[in-house]
């Protein structure tokens, strides 16, 4: 060593080492990106693909146009079984049929989120969205008894009284012209997943400037911008020039509200239990269940843990609920014979009372229920969710190599014509019993499929019904927007690019009744 350092400088033996490791890495790589570039050479692509950049240059940064150009072209190459897009050195495979994305979601092997899914994890942690593995086994496990039919029986008053005050604040709008609903619905939404998810309330629909209210919707932005922007996904060049201290001012608000809300609601848990014990009134949340989860082993969740899921259930549990009401609302309000039948059944169920929902009201809204599956059938949620292939694996012959993405894009998969005739119709009878028969369970996934699927999609059907109702059963609904002037816009999250515009009329309740 010492003669070593005789003949070259300390400096320069770093950098040398530095060189090395950099070289290595880089061969790494380019080896990686080369060996998949190879194999996925035979499956379509959506254009020129240059070197290391990929298709990133040919991709729309404005989020409606991106999201109309993954739709041109999944149209474009609709015969076909995929086609793939480059992201910079990451190929992304896109699937837009029944079978091929059943391969993918009823696979137990190719379980892990994709690469994009990385820039929830400082929101979001590892919890039930992001986790992979043995933790998203051990959690999903421990989690799934919260949402037990009986529990969300529990909800219903929530819903009930958040949907109340929504009808109260539209009444104010009734018969004075357009407007947007679409704030005022999302508002109510997320209501009811605070004071269900945390059972804290935040009074979003009295207090719309909540600055936690506004960083939900800021940090969603964030993320999805992140998402099509590779050269934003190094730290450090998204730190420099990118949006990451306006990333961590919004992420330091979302996590300091759950974590205060955590702690408070962990010291008084005892208090809460013994009230719930002798006065029937007092609510449980999800984190108080959270709070009293153990695994097999008799192990809790730590705060970390809980906040991971808490977050997830913030995020995934109010944006996703609300646009889809707004969806179903333009399209009833498009479709006044749909409408019809609507409040008819509501009529039958209710008559004139304007007593709250009950769980057996529920159950017989049969024809809302196909309402609102066809409206998630047009608009789902979440219009497209990625995997990471984890081995090696062919799909209709074509070779996916392990650590390739795949996108699975259930806005084009819904309006496969063979399984949903006249795709772009809206029509609620599609999803009667005796009208699905034969459909493949892969051709409709508003909430995912298979092993990953959605854990609260009862929890999200339950509200949809119960706030679709309330106001359809005081309203009829106009829609005063065509089609064409909807732009959806694809994020995370399906909104239209400008909000639903609607005119509401108040209604008396049992009016389609025959009185005789």
């Amino acid at each position: 060593m010492a003669v070593l350092l005789g003949t070259y400088s300390l400096p320069m033996i770093l950098v040398s080492a530095f060189i090395l490791a950099l070289t290595y890495i880089t061969y790494k790589l380019l080896g990686d990106y080369v060996s998949k570039y190879i194999t996925m050479k035979p499956i379509p692509e959506m254009g020129t693909t240059f070197p290391i950049i990929g298709n990133a240059h040919q991709l729309k940064t404005d989020s409606e146009a991106f999201f109309n150009q993954v739709v041109d072209l999944s149209n474009q190459f609709y015969t076909l079984p995929m086609y793939k897009i480059w992201i910079g050195t990451v190929p992304f495979v896109i699937l837009y049929h029944p079978d091929t994305v059943e391969a993918i979601l009823n696979n137990p092997i190719h379980m892990d989120k994709a690469h994009a899914y990385t820039f929830l994890h400082p929101w979001l942690g590892t919890g039930l969205l992001t986790s992979t593995g043995t933790k998203w086994r051990q959690r999903r496990k421990m989690l799934t008894p919260t949402f037990h039919f009986s529990i969300l029986t529990d909800f219903l008053d929530v819903m009930n009284e958040q949907a109340e005050i929504l009808v109260e604040k539209l009444q104010e709008k009734a018969g004075k012209g357009v407007f947007n609903c679409f704030p005022h619905v999302t508002l109510c939404a997320l209501d009811i997943i605070c004071e269900t998810a945390m059972g804290k309330k935040i009074y979003a629909q009295s207090n719309s400037e909540s600055e936690y209210v506004k960083c939900v919707y800021k940090m969603s932005d964030i993320v999805s911008r992140r998402q099509r922007a590779p050269w934003f996904w190094s730290d450090f060049l998204y730190y420099i020039i990118g949006d990451g201290k306006e990333h961590d001012k919004t992420l330091k608000v979302l996590h300091s509200f759950t974590y205060k809300v955590i702690n408070e609601r962990a010291e008084n848990i005892s208090n809460i239990e013994s009230d719930s014990e002798t006065d029937g009134k007092k609510r449980r949340a999800f984190l108080d269940m959270l709070l009293k989860t153990t695994d097999e082993e008799g192990h809790g969740l730590s705060h970390r843990d809980i906040q991971e899921e808490v977050d997830t259930f913030m995020f995934e549990g109010h944006d996703t609920t609300a646009a889809a009401m707004n969806w179903a609302l333009h399209l009833l309000g498009s479709h006044p014979e749909v409408q019809r039948k609507v409040h008819q059944e509501l009529d039958e169920v209710f008559g004139t009372s304007e007593r709250p929902i009950n769980m057996e009201d529920l159950k017989k809204l049969r024809y809302l229920e196909c309402v609102i599956k066809e409206g998630l059938r047009l608009y789902p949620s979440v219009p497209f969710f990625a995997r990471r292939i984890c081995q090696d694996t062919t799909i209709k012959g074509y070779k996916v190599p392990k650590g390739s993405n795949v996108i699975l894009f259930a806005y084009v998969l819904h309006r496969d014509p063979r399984y949903f005739p006249n795709p772009e119709e809206f029509r609620p009878e599609r999803f009667l019993p005796e009208n699905s028969v034969g459909r493949p369970a892969y051709a409709y996934i508003p909430f995912s499929a298979g092993l990953r699927n959605c854990i609260g999609q009862r929890f999200a059907l339950m509200e949809e019904k119960v706030v679709l109702a309330s106001i359809l059963r005081s309203f009829t609904v106009e829609a005063c927007q065509k089609r064409e002037e909807l732009r959806p816009v694809g994020e995370l999250i399906l909104r239209p690019e400008k909000g639903i515009w609607i005119k509401l009329d108040r209604r008396t309740p049992g009016a389609s009744l025959d009185r005789g």
